[in-house]
């Protein structure tokens, strides 16, 4: 169970080359729940969960994992306790889906170690629960991009960390296998306590799937709570510079966003349809 795992920054500044991209920032990840991270684009999502895991040092603050600091921890101790799965992992050439799995068990090795039952075990339970077991004898790189993405998670799940970060897990994957996925970890998270943060896109799975969301903008934190402290209007015009509706999800009762364009609203149908609208399609008449 991961009740006494604490994950928190403390001033954290990052980034890269002369640009800035988080700064000053202060967060404590609530243990055994699942928190998701949302933002524009190149507001510094990735670059946190990059930072949590030890891929990138911080300019100043820190990252503390139960008292210690991340970047201060050697790597494999730290992955036994906190795996990432990355927005775009490379696969080894020619790499079996099962040997790719395999691989989230390295940290659990000790030198000169066999393999065990357990890790049989639960590589097996990995792809079982994803889905990929009859994918894997098959080489990663022949998989299509939602089969390959589903590899990846259950290379993630095998690894059985208490803390997991993932980058974006629903990328490639259609409306039915994001669910699934979202499911999956959803499944994790209750039955073993695991701490779960990933960055989504989709706002409205982030809301309906986050016990806790974090939105992040300019370089910083605007808002980190509940799905209905944060995922407001206010929070979608500040973070997204776009005006929306939130109205209550009908399917699961949380916070449902609805973005506002410039066509196809109610207010853009009736002035489309105005009589002097009307009268630009009329033929001319001579």
């Amino acid at each position: 169970m991961t009740a006494s795992h604490t994950l928190s920054t403390e001033d954290l500044t990052l980034g890269y080359g002369d640009r800035v991209v988080i700064e000053g920032l202060d967060l404590t990840l609530a243990a055994g729940r699942i928190t998701v991270i949302v933002g524009a684009n190149a507001c510094g999502k990735s670059t946190l969960l990059r930072s949590m895991s030890r891929l990138l040092a911080p300019r100043a603050g820190r990252v503390v994992l139960d008292g210690k600091e991340v970047h201060r921890t050697p790597a494999k101790e730290l992955a036994r306790t906190l795996g990432l799965l990355p927005q775009s992992p490379v696969t080894p050439e020619g790499i079996t889906v099962l040997d790719l799995v395999g691989r989230g068990r390295h940290p659990h090795q000790r030198a000169f170690s066999r393999w065990t039952a357990k890790d049989d075990a639960a590589v097996a339970a990995a792809l079982e629960a994803t889905h990929t077991t009859d994918l894997m004898d098959r080489a990663v790189d022949e998989l299509s991009g939602g089969q390959r993405q589903r590899v990846w998670i259950a290379m993630a799940l095998a690894q059985q960390t208490d803390l997991l970060l993932l980058d974006e897990p629903t990328t490639f994957l259609d409306i039915s296998h994001q669910i699934e996925v979202l499911d999956l970890l959803t499944d994790l998270n209750r039955s073993r306590g695991t701490t779960i943060v990933m960055v989504l896109h989709d706002l409205n799975l982030a809301a309906r799937y986050a016990d806790r969301l974090i939105a992040l903008a300019s370089g910083g934190l605007h808002a980190a709570g509940t799905t209905a402290e944060v995922m407001t209007e206010d929070t979608v015009r500040t973070v997204y510079g776009m005006e929306s509706r939130v109205i209550e999800d009908p399917v699961s009762g949380r916070p449902l966003v609805l973005p506002i364009g410039r066509h196809h609203t109610t207010a853009a149908a009736t002035a489309g349809s105005t009589p002097s609208a009307a009268a630009g399609h009329h033929e001319a008449r001579p």
